[in-house]
């Protein structure tokens, strides 16, 4: 597989994902110009202090301007507004993808606006931590993790080809999926998981018979690991929710029907529900560990020191 190369590359967004593409482009050497945008004045010196890129603008028109590929990296519920923006200064030829966690409303809000002359082709990398900002990315991040593409029916074949081929030189593992599908699957997989965790946190937190000094003292259990997802960027969760919405409804109904099954057979002593419960979920954990997407590692490979 021989590797793209661009004469330019856009960068929309210099948050973790972004500035994490910035640094596997440099390393890789896959475009001679690395253009980067940011309506933030702050994270742009920064970006330009970590000298992720060559030529910073806090105009995202300007830094698409005459680039062969533009990657937004915003929260969804900007990505209308982003393709107002880069729309006019587009090339023809020029490839317009973003990473946002929802589709169906991406394409939604930033396909009228695309020119006839480019390829745009969203998709969403399968990958990220809690931290976010220019110095919370690094070059591995998208390694051995899965990209998903979902392309429109009228999408050039050698575009999507090329896209492709970067992604898999980023080290991901690429996959197309139908846009409404990807949303179910991610809301199952993705958002419930993060609706969750934000949840137990805040019900924590609200919780008058136990102490905040006891819930960050005795924190090293399956609490501290909630705490890590709900740690992630509120602004782009919040987004998540509202253009995920249907998906996110029908996945927190199903959750809350099992979750009522669960309190039924603990108030009943239903010991072999339980099991049977626990059984099947701790096989769901084996196999993402056999998929290599996660550590086998005990407490997901964090250092400890001799006495535990």
């Amino acid at each position: 597989m021989s590797e793209p190369h661009f004469k330019k590359v856009a960068l929309i967004g210099i948050g973790l994902i972004g500035s994490s593409l910035a640094r596997i482009i440099r390393d890789k050497r896959l475009a001679d110009t690395i253009a980067i945008a940011t309506r933030s004045e702050a994270t742009l010196k920064r970006a330009e202090e970590l000298q992720l890129g060559d030529l910073y603008s806090l105009s995202a028109a300007e830094a698409a301007r005459d680039a062969d590929l533009v990657i937004v990296s915003v929260p969804v519920g900007a990505s209308e507004a982003v393709a107002k923006e880069v729309a006019g200064s587009l090339k023809p030829g020029a490839i317009v993808t973003d990473v946002g966690s929802t589709k169906a409303s991406v394409i939604a809000q930033m396909q009228p606006h695309m020119p006839a002359h480019v390829h745009f082709i969203p998709g969403h990398p399968i990958a990220g931590t809690e931290y976010s900002g220019p110095d919370a990315g690094f070059a591995e991040l998208f390694m051995g993790r899965w990209h998903i593409l979902t392309p429109l029916p009228d999408t050039d074949k050698g575009a999507l080809e090329t896209l492709t081929r970067f992604w898999q030189t980023c080290g991901s593992h690429v996959d197309l999926m139908d846009p409404n599908h990807h949303d179910l699957v991610l809301a199952v997989v993705s958002h419930l998981p993060h609706i969750i965790a934000y949840n137990i946190v805040g019900t924590a937190e609200h919780l008058e018979k136990v102490s905040e000094s006891e819930v960050i003292k005795y924190s090293a259990s399956g609490f501290r690991d909630f705490t890590r997802i709900a740690a992630s960027d509120p602004t782009m969760w919040r987004d998540v929710c509202l253009h995920n919405r249907g998906a996110i409804l029908e996945m927190l109904g199903r959750f809350t029907e099992d979750l009522t099954a669960l309190q039924r057979s603990i108030r009943f002593g239903d010991g072999d529900a339980l099991f049977e419960l626990f059984t099947r979920t701790r096989a769901i954990r084996r196999n993402i560990i056999e998929a290599g997407q996660d550590t086998a590692a005990a407490d997901f490979g964090r250092p400890h020191d001799a006495d535990g």
